[in-house]
């Protein structure tokens, strides 16, 4: 295959997986490269370990706010391109903004959700284990995560089925599959604005000091409170990302432990291993496979001129695999350690629910592992038709 050739951004490549050996060779042979892109202006689609974390660590040189996440170029006025949404601000405002919500995450107050998770999990298998079978993906992966969001923002369970819709909605609203859903996504942003402004309406009737929700309220930027599009959007991407990756990463994590067997005989014989295990599903199956940045002037990286305006996208699913910093890549080892994966990014961008994402993975293993026998698929994986998302639609299993 001719690397001046080769084309990742198709999301029907990813209907059945991630095409791997496209990315092994745009490492071996092109790790900064060119890629064409329909309708659009084109990108460097960046693949190397090294290069991946330059790019991620350098605000002032790769901007998130200059051209967005996305790797489609939108008009203005169309939400996509708002860079009101904390993933597409750059330093000191970003750092300003971000502190908004670090409060909320800070490790005491993540270390004391684990009794509630724990909770939640035990319930979701009670659900279950009679039954000896299930849809893995929407009976044990994505309850928790879900469950624990709406905890966090005083979101009210009876709203779960909505938000659950629209937390995939708004993630997958950059998916150059979506170009012509302007309209369609500037309304869902508004509905969940909206409701992110009835629920704040609630809070002021009836003050409480336990959630988030209250704390972006309250907090303040240069001493004025935020913008309704600005707390909208805060608590958009909070509910969107609190929930989609995690389950995706929990859901993706039991697929590769039904398909090495050998893998989870060692979790089930030693469950001090999970946090490593963790880990290894993080670069094994990155949830957001990919982001954009825009340069900020012309640049040198991995070889190739970058001009000023250029798009820079990384590759966080081909960097985790990257022959040079891990040994033997493509096999799973519950065990590998160090395990420097990309997947919840570098420098100041770095995911601020990266620590309660580990623990949610954490608890439902433990728990799982404990108390049903190995899972077997129970029929065929459905996986979600996007090239910057890597999800499972269904994943029917027993037990």
């Amino acid at each position: 295959m001719r690397h001046d050739a080769i084309d990742i951004l198709d999301p029907d490549l990813y209907v059945s997986g991630v095409p791997h050996d496209r990315f092994d060779e745009l490492r071996r042979r092109a790790p900064v490269y060119w890629h064409h892109e329909p309708g659009g202006r084109g990108f460097w689609a960046v693949t190397r370990h090294a290069d991946v974390l330059r790019v991620m660590r350098d605000a002032e040189l790769f901007s998130s706010e200059r051209g967005g996440i996305w790797i489609s170029d939108y008009a203005p006025g169309d939400m996509r391109s708002s860079r009101d949404v904390l993933t597409d601000m750059d330093p000191p405002r970003h750092t300003r903004y971000r502190s908004l919500v670090s409060a909320g995450f800070l490790p005491r107050i993540i270390a004391a959700m684990e009794p509630y998770a724990r909770t939640l999990v035990t319930e979701m298998i009670d659900r279950v284990a009679e039954r000896r079978e299930c849809d893995f993906v929407n009976e044990l992966a994505g309850d928790l995560p879900l469950r624990i969001i709406l905890h966090l923002l005083g979101v009210p369970l009876e709203d779960r089925d909505k938000v659950l819709d629209w937390s995939y909605r708004f993630l997958l609203g950059g998916d150059p599959d979506q170009k012509d859903a302007v309209d369609a996504y500037n309304a869902l942003i508004a509905e969940m604005m909206a409701y992110a402004e009835r629920l704040a309406a609630e809070r002021r009737a009836k003050p409480r000091e336990d959630d988030m929700l209250s704390l972006l309220m309250g907090a303040e930027v240069d001493g004025e409170k935020l913008r309704e599009v600005e707390f909208g959007l805060f608590f958009s991407l909070l509910l969107s990302a609190g929930h989609v990756t995690t389950q995706q990463l929990i859901a993706l994590g039991m697929l590769t432990l039904i398909e090495h067997p050998e893998e989870r005989r060692r979790l089930a014989e030693d469950r001090s291993l999970i946090p490593s295990a963790v880990e290894e599903m993080l670069r094994f199956t990155p949830p957001a496979m990919h982001m954009r940045r825009t340069a900020t002037r012309d640049t040198e990286l991995g070889g190739q001129r970058i001009a000023e305006g250029d798009k820079v996208v990384v590759w966080f699913v081909s960097a985790n695999r990257d022959e040079e910093v891990f040994a033997d890549p493509h096999r799973f080892d519950v065990r590998r350690t160090p395990n420097e994966h990309t997947t919840f990014g570098r420098g100041p961008h770095f995911c601020l629910g990266a620590a309660l994402a580990r623990l949610e993975a954490r608890v439902v293993f433990e728990e799982i592992l404990r108390r049903l026998p190995p899972m077997a698929l129970a029929g065929p994986v459905v996986r979600m038709r996007s090239n910057w998302l890597m999800a499972l639609e269904q994943m029917p299993v027993r037990w």
